[in-house]
């Protein structure tokens, strides 16, 4: 299959493109205001924030321009071989194209390159593509959340074991 999409790891330059996908695509779903990731301090700085040798984070490009973003990095608040999958993020005209399949799978390679024997994420039901996106990759519901994240407006949690 080929794609009109690349996946690349971001630039610096991806800053402010990635910052705007983010709060625009979860303003989109309702997902604002205190508890939200909209609001972390990372989110002006994702170049920055994902650049130690534990996190990678990608953006999705139309080879112009940034049209998506997701990455991985250590879960605050856990053990060290614990990694969360943040900010995953598509805006909405390349949403159910296989981009967020072949993003997942990238991130969850270099989470298992990392040393990581599990990865965790949080997401709201009202993103019922992404939820769906993730269970048939491997990931499973739990009934808390866990870590140190500061997202309290997120209602679903969810993890995969990166050992089987």
């Amino acid at each position: 299959m080929t794609y009109q999409y690349e996946i690349r790891p971001i630039r610096k330059s991806d800053n402010p493109r990635v910052a705007g996908i983010i709060r625009d695509v979860m303003t989109e779903f309702g997902v604002v205001g205190c508890g939200s990731s909209i609001n972390d301090h990372e989110v002006d700085d994702m170049y920055k924030a994902y650049s130690d040798t534990q996190s990678a984070f990608f953006v999705v490009t139309n080879k112009t321009e940034v049209m998506g973003c997701g990455g991985i990095g250590p879960l605050q608040g856990e053990d060290k071989d614990i990694c969360e999958l943040r900010k995953m993020y598509f805006l909405p005209e390349i949403r159910g194209n296989g981009m967020g399949t072949r993003l997942l799978e990238l991130c969850l390679e270099q989470a298992k390159e990392r040393g990581y024997r599990l990865c965790y994420l949080e997401t709201d039901e009202s993103m019922s593509n992404a939820r769906q996106l993730y269970g048939k990759h491997g990931f499973e519901s739990l009934e808390k959340p866990m870590g140190d994240t500061g997202h309290s407006a997120c209602n679903t949690w969810l993890a995969k074991d990166l050992l089987t």
